[in-house]
């Protein structure tokens, strides 16, 4: 029976899990059905694989096809499997042939045309993929957050499906005469995310030196003062004077921004979050279903700063005890159950 298994990875918490595409075609009626806890977008992505096959000088095949997104038991969601379930679908009409020495991982969402789009939460699968010795084929949009890892990892970026299918048939060595885009690393951003600087401020004498004291031992900082004091303004400057964050701290704050679609422009600046008071406590600390961390998990290695504190709501700011005594926090729900890391200095003002 025309069969294949092709390699992917889901996104639980701030990890990635190994699941396996299986794709098996039948005798029967003309069918396309997935299978294993495939979430709305997962099943949606019938349509676009069955038009980015056509569309890329391929054939879909009129006969009864399965697919089976293994373990069955874990929740799969996002459009990160559309690539890997066209490959699935193109090696068991024998229409590709993969060789042998590639060993790939497929994490990329198919346009119509067959074009290769990005996904949220590259960087957890990469991570994995560089633990198990295999190369990540992605989309070239994703390889801006890669920056951290392309030294150390396999990747393989493309723009189009049917390049993509010409370069996996060659040998590896053979990769750089394709038409693939090449996985150049990134320029790592220095320059601040905001230009506002300390040396701005004229006089504040007392409270710029609270804030190096506090910038340079990891110190939680309240400001207290009358409206007009320059409490905000001191604060917004506050990420002039931080240090930049070790290669591990910039990879862990890279990986939470990847999950939640939110890639950071400058990696190794410490992140700075300021939510609005009216922020609820899931936005603040984190939840959904799934779950996705919140604003205390984005501030990870950086600060949080809370602007008019009184104006937070005190169930909002309850939320914020376990956090920030254990450094990181676990949220559950009937299906699922993750940890986001929440290690971060609370800056607030009155």
């Amino acid at each position: 029976m025309p069969t294949a298994k092709i390699q992917s990875y889901t996104n639980l918490g701030v990890g990635a899990i190994a699941v396996e595409i299986e794709v098996h075609i039948s005798a029967g009626l003309p069918a396309f059905n997935i299978v294993g806890m495939a979430e709305t977008a997962v099943r949606e992505s019938r349509e676009r694989v069955r038009s980015a096959i056509l569309n890329s000088n391929f054939e879909f095949p009129a006969r009864r096809l399965t697919v089976n997104l293994a373990p069955a038991d874990l929740p799969k969601q996002g459009g990160g499997f559309d690539l890997a379930i066209a490959i699935g679908v193109l090696v068991a009409t024998n229409q590709l042939s993969i060789h042998p020495d590639h060993n790939c991982c497929f994490a990329a969402e198919l346009s119509l045309t067959g074009e290769l789009r990005p996904i949220r939460g590259i960087l957890p699968k990469a991570i994995e993929c560089q633990r198990a010795e295999i190369t990540l084929v992605c989309a070239g949009g994703n390889l801006s957050e890669l920056g951290l890892l392309l030294h150390s990892t396999q990747v393989l970026a493309c723009d189009q499906l049917l390049d993509l299918c010409s370069i996996l048939q060659q040998e590896p060595r053979e990769r750089a005469q394709g038409r693939c885009s090449k996985p150049m690393p990134p320029s790592i951003h220095t320059d601040l995310e905001n230009p506002l600087n300390l040396n701005q401020i004229q006089g504040q004498s007392s409270a710029k030196k609270a804030l190096e004291l506090a910038a340079a031992g990891g110190h939680n900082l309240l400001f207290v003062g009358p409206p007009g004091a320059g409490k905000s303004m001191l604060a917004k400057r506050m990420p002039s004077i931080l240090p930049d964050l070790d290669s591990q701290a910039a990879l862990e704050s890279a990986v939470i921004y990847s999950v939640s679609g939110k890639p950071r422009k400058t990696v190794q600046q410490p992140p700075v979050r300021a939510p609005h008071h009216g922020a609820s406590s899931v936005s603040l600390v984190g939840g959904g279903s799934p779950p996705s961390p919140g604003e205390i998990s984005l501030a990870h290695n950086g600060i949080l700063f809370l602007d008019e504190l009184p104006e937070f709501s005190p169930k909002v700011l309850e939320g914020l005890r376990e956090p920030m005594e254990n450094g990181e926090i676990t949220i559950s729900r009937a299906g699922h159950q993750a940890c986001f890391p929440a290690d971060f200095q609370q800056y607030a003002s009155l």
